[in-house]
């Protein structure tokens, strides 16, 4: 059994326990201790695949195909690594899960309780993950604050799990906010304080406090919650706004928050984040930059995008230039002339997505990027645009479309598998997780990625239609990518344009700071006006 971190959080919401929880394990992991880590989100939603990303942001997918919170994206661009479906747990799985055995009678007809029957099951998948990743640590973050009514059931099997175990097994970190008064000049502790008053009441003392602050918190502050919190002074570290999220490891690394989790779980390593450091010194201190348009029907909410807006900045690290990000509505395309919105950008993304508000938006933005030869990277149903604009503009297929806007078109060039001539066995049920690419030799994504089979990340329904594939072909559609059988597109080019390129997958979703995606390491070149030629496969190594 490993050693295990709970991290909670209070106060606030979106006080960053997601990049806490992340950091700490990059802390850990650059000390040569193992390290998995666990999301335990309160919500009744099974998960996150139908909520709306106005309310959660991306859906991140993992790679056995888990749609999961976007804090999982985190993690595993933190610690590099990929994480699987048992790292998502929520409220809506515990319930189905345990209604679902008492409809079967798996309980011999006893009365169905909170407590053991709901505690016993989360417990049971936090220590399930334990043993299958064999990790020297497990980190397992609580979404929402202490206090939420539908964390009760995580909040109460951490306690057990901290009863059940020697004390130096198990160790609580408690991220709150500090606000600022501006009529004082002040930052207040005061709902720090009832924050742990209300997990202690859970039967749970914190053993760190990270107090997160946007101005300076002086010492006097972390002496006062140290004392009326009841935690050691150097364990209540502040963890000030940081200019990027990929220097809080080095913050709290210089802060101690390193040296006493090992002290506290009896384990040994020394600092070594020398990699890192050279990452975000990259980040930071760029010798240029370029301008993306990212268009889409979420740009009000960058967390909808939160993975391509990283693998950019990934990017930017590779080619060491700073990636700004011009945020395009789709829907302005459709009444406002493209060379307005997008004159002057170095590359245009057309993200993934589902539904058709937008659409003829996106496709306007291809044909942009087509006609003015801006380099164009199309995720998903990015790549359906990018291929509808090429059938209507360049073949002449009048009415081309998808059949998920458009039934009855003419030229269903994107359809459901189901809708093909043929293919009679496949339903049109989601394609999720990772799956084979098979790469055409010379083409621009064989010269990007340095290989000819790799493994991406789907989530999506419809796909380009075979039936439309000589055509395409002959007017200088490029397929350069396609499942190991041929029988399914993976990756379009437009021959004759510098860098147009759109993929059926999620690329995004398998950046790492230290190793770029490929693809958008090469966009980024191309919007610097340099051939999309091959690159070292990391920036740094950290493993």
């Amino acid at each position: 059994m490993p050693k295990f971190i709970f991290v909670t959080g209070g106060v606030v919401s979106s006080v960053g326990k997601g990049i806490t929880t992340a950091s700490l394990g990059r802390i850990l992991k650059s000390r040569g201790v193992s390290v998995s880590i666990q999301k335990l989100d309160p919500y009744l939603n099974v998960d996150p695949g139908t909520m709306s990303p106005y309310q959660h942001g991306e859906v991140f997918v993992t790679v056995d195909g888990a749609e999961t919170d976007l804090d999982l994206g985190h993690y595993e661009r933190f610690i590099d690594q990929d994480l699987t479906q048992a790292a998502s747990i929520t409220s809506g799985q515990i319930y189905m899960s345990v209604l679902d055995r008492e409809r079967r009678g798996d309980y011999l007809g006893g009365t169905i309780q909170a407590v053991p029957h709901l505690t016993n099951e989360v417990k049971s998948r936090i220590y399930g993950v334990a043993e299958e990743t064999g990790a020297d640590v497990l980190i397992c973050e609580v979404g929402g604050t202490v206090g939420d009514i539908e964390g009760e059931t995580f909040i109460e099997a951490i306690r057990q799990i901290r009863h059940e175990l020697p004390r130096g097994d198990c160790l609580s970190v408690h991220v709150t906010f500090l606000p600022w008064v501006g009529a004082t000049n002040e930052l207040k502790t005061k709902p720090t304080q009832h924050s742990v008053r209300e997990l202690r009441s859970k039967g749970i003392q914190p053993d760190v406090i990270l107090a997160r602050s946007d101005h300076p918190v002086p010492r006097e502050i972390l002496d006062k919650l140290a004392l009326f919190c009841d935690v050691e002074p150097r364990a209540v570290v502040p963890m000030e706004t940081v200019s990027t999220i990929y220097e809080v490891p080095l913050l709290l690394e210089e802060r101690g928050l390193g040296d006493y989790v090992l002290e506290r779980l009896g384990l040994r390593g020394e600092r070594d984040l020398h990699e890192w450091r050279q990452i975000v010194e990259r980040l930071k201190h760029p010798v240029g930059s370029v301008e993306v348009a990212i268009v889409g029907k979420y740009v009000e909410l960058h967390d909808a995008y939160l993975s391509v807006k990283e693998s950019l900045a990934h990017a930017g690290i590779a080619n060491n230039v700073a990636v700004d990000i011009r945020w395009v509505h789709a829907e302005d395309l459709e009444v406002r002339p493209a060379e307005e919105l997008l004159a002057g950008a170095d590359a245009i993304i057309v993200p993934g997505g589902f539904g058709e508000r937008g659409w003829e938006g996106k496709v306007r933005a291809a044909t942009y990027a087509r006609t003015h030869k801006v380099p164009y990277l199309g995720l998903c149903l990015g790549m359906q645009v990018m291929v509808t604009e090429f059938a209507r503009n360049v073949c002449g297929l009048d009415g081309a479309n998808s059949t998920e806007f458009d039934p009855e078109s003419p030229h269903p060039v994107i359809s459901l598998l189901n809708e093909q001539e043929g293919v009679t066995n496949k339903g049109g049920t989601m394609r999720l997780g990772a799956y084979p690419c098979r790469l055409e030799p010379g083409g621009l994504a064989a010269r990007a990625y340095e290989t000819d089979l790799v493994m991406e990340r789907h989530r999506h329904r419809w796909e380009f239609n075979n039936a439309y594939r000589e055509p395409l072909k002959a007017a200088g559609l490029v397929i350069s990518g396609t499942s190991p059988d041929g029988s399914l597109v993976e990756i379009c080019e437009i021959g004759g344009h510098p860098f147009m390129l759109g993929t059926q997958f999620h690329p995004e979703l398998q950046s790492r700071p230290n190793r770029p995606h490929p693809l958008f390491r090469a966009l980024v070149a191309a919007a610097m006006g340099a051939p999309a030629v091959s690159e070292p496969a990391s920036v740094v190594s950290t493993a």
